[in-house]
């Protein structure tokens, strides 16, 4: 069914724009993909814009539903309700380099379009003067500006729209063909300002992602689809001559003015995170991670923002959040050796590593510590656990033919099945480690080979995880029953294999008494993950507790930060 034109920019307007735009990304994902080597060549832009537009969309949907289950006089949300809810949207599921960057293009426009003297609908001189600021609001969160991407397509877009909208009479639909046609006629010579995309032969991924984004703005305000909106056609010339499964050349080189791309130094993991902070704490966060790594985005505002760096030391990154504000949802993807990242190498963007190890963890710290050890760590916070969805975008990622997937609680082994069927039918070999604790995964973790046998390699990890029993050490939020009898809230649990095994009201008691229990059967290892909640005096003395009354077991101790239990005990 062709699209209604819309003359004007409105809520309705918002959520068709939202709905062809996804459309239109999901039918040009796999080729954006296939052109993606820069800033890092990892094969993800096309997804990542997709993801990101994806929660943009269901933000707007659920305005829309809110409005129809209300039976409210007025027929549907207002603009400034859509819009703010689309870049809302945008910023909470933005993914990767130009995920994060398109959610800061789409809250600039939602800053013009829902300030408090906007009218209730936009114009096409107000629809301009929003391009404008939103390609003006995504320079400035990209901590070094690079020419050649998808911030120069966005500025082209911006001063072409500006153009047409100082012309009389020029509405929307108009200001929208021409704001495309600058974008497209900009990403045709991305090749041109940057090295890497010369050499690799491709335009910029995330330049021609936005260019699709801003054709479903013209079908969305026109009823008519721009000729080139998908496929290798959409860009002129001898630039786009990579069809979808093709190998894109080229590794990242550093630039004179600054980069968003990877310098001499290799950053080795890509860091995402939402964070609840001030402007000025983010101000100060936004000095430490540049000095940490490079490819650093901070977009959002009004206390929350989504916080994106490629670093070598993940977990630094992770506590340079923790000490600005909250951070949550982080996501720590390691590039993998041989990628994009590595010095010297020259590896395919359609060439995958053959084995990656994907596991969800329950805090900050363990999420830097498997990371560290070459995972791609998913992070699931209390009473957030990831979707399967989330985990088959981690399962891609990782670009490995073969995945070790560790789901680390029992709770999650169906969905972490559905997600390695999922991935299957995409042509990867997925083992799922059926892993009930992080300490099992670390287990599984500290005896993986990538250069072994796939099978060798999954039964090995698999006996490591089975021969490692587990306990936490948590708070009773409330009376229950337990298999150990009555507790109160505020009460000590310790659960051993999952169930509470010891009720009491010392913590440092209470750990005692289960570490005994655990190593009542024996055993060679005990690792001890300290929560935020829990005083380092805790490992300290279940540390003494081990090296007096226990000979040959050896103690190792991490910090998990927030991760739910006090306490995390493993026993191999």
């Amino acid at each position: 069914m062709p699209q209604v034109p819309q003359t004007f920019f409105d809520a309705l307007a918002v959520r068709a724009w939202c709905g062809l735009a996804l459309d239109a990304l999901g039918r040009a994902r796999e080729e954006i993909d296939a052109i993606n080597v820069y800033p890092v060549a990892d094969g993800d832009t096309g997804t990542n814009l997709y993801l990101t537009l994806e929660s943009a969309a269901t933000a707007v949907e659920a305005v829309f539903a809110g409005h129809e289950a209300g039976g409210g006089a007025e027929p549907g949300p207002a603009m400034a309700e859509a819009v703010r809810a689309m870049a809302h949207g945008a910023l909470i599921g933005a993914r990767g380099n130009s995920g994060t960057i398109l959610a800061q293009l789409l809250r600039g426009m939602a800053q013009v379009l829902a300030s408090d003297d906007a009218p209730a609908h936009a114009d096409g001189p107000g629809l301009g003067r929003a391009l404008r600021h939103a390609a003006d609001s995504a320079r400035q969160a990209v901590a070094h500006p690079v020419e050649g991407t998808v911030l120069t397509v966005a500025s082209a877009a911006a001063d072409a729209a500006a153009t047409a909208a100082g012309a009389a009479d020029r509405d929307c639909g108009e200001v929208a063909r021409a704001a495309y046609e600058g974008a497209r006629a900009a990403l045709a010579e991305t090749p041109d300002r940057l090295d890497v995309l010369r050499r690799a032969g491709v335009v910029d991924a995330g330049g021609r992602g936005l260019v699709t984004v801003l054709a479903a703005l013209v079908e969305t305000l026109t009823g008519q689809t721009p000729r080139t909106t998908a496929g290798r056609a959409a860009v002129p010339g001898p630039h786009a001559r990579v069809e979808p499964g093709e190998a894109a050349h080229g590794t990242p080189a550093p630039c004179e003015d600054g980069d968003t791309g990877a310098r001499d130094g290799s950053p080795a993991f890509e860091v995402i995170y939402l964070l609840e902070a001030g402007d000025a704490a983010v101000a100060r966060l936004r000095k430490r991670l540049d000095a940490l790594g490079d490819s650093l985005v901070v977009v959002g505002g009004d206390g929350l923002w989504n916080v994106h760096v490629h670093v070598d030391d993940a977990g630094a990154a992770v506590e340079a959040g923790v000490e600005a504000g909250r951070p949550y949802r982080i996501r720590i993807t390691h590039f993998g050796t041989g990628d994009a990242h590595a010095p010297g190498t020259e590896r395919t963007r359609g060439e995958r590593v053959q084995r990656a190890v994907v596991a969800v963890v329950p805090g900050e710290g363990l999420a830097g510590l498997y990371a560290e050890a070459g995972a791609t760590a998913v992070l699931a916070r209390p009473g957030e656990p990831p979707a399967s969805g989330e985990l088959v975008q981690a399962v891609r990622r990782a670009h490995a033919r073969e995945v070790v997937l560790l789901p680390n609680d029992a709770d999650l082994r169906h969905t972490a099945a559905a997600a390695a069927e999922q991935v299957r039918g995409e042509g990867i070999r997925v083992a799922l480690i059926p892993t009930r604790s992080a300490v099992q995964g670390i287990a599984a973790l500290a005896v993986h080979e990538p250069e072994r046998r796939f099978d060798e390699d999954v039964v090995a990890m698999t006996s490591a995880a089975g021969a490692t029993r587990y306990a936490e050490v948590t708070v009773a939020e409330r009376q229950s029953w337990t298999m150990a009898g009555i507790c109160q809230a505020g009460d000590v649990l310790g659960l051993v294999d999952g169930d509470v095994a010891v009720i009491g009201q010392d913590l440092t008691a209470t750990a005692e008494a289960v570490l005994d229990r655990m190593l009542a059967a024996g055993g060679e290892l005990v690792t001890l993950v300290l929560g935020d909640g829990a005083p380092q005096s805790v490992a300290e003395r279940l540390e003494a507790r081990v090296r007096e009354g226990y000979l040959a077991v050896d103690t190792v101790v991490y910090h998990g930060g927030r991760q739910g239990a006090v306490l995390l005990i493993g026993v191999e």
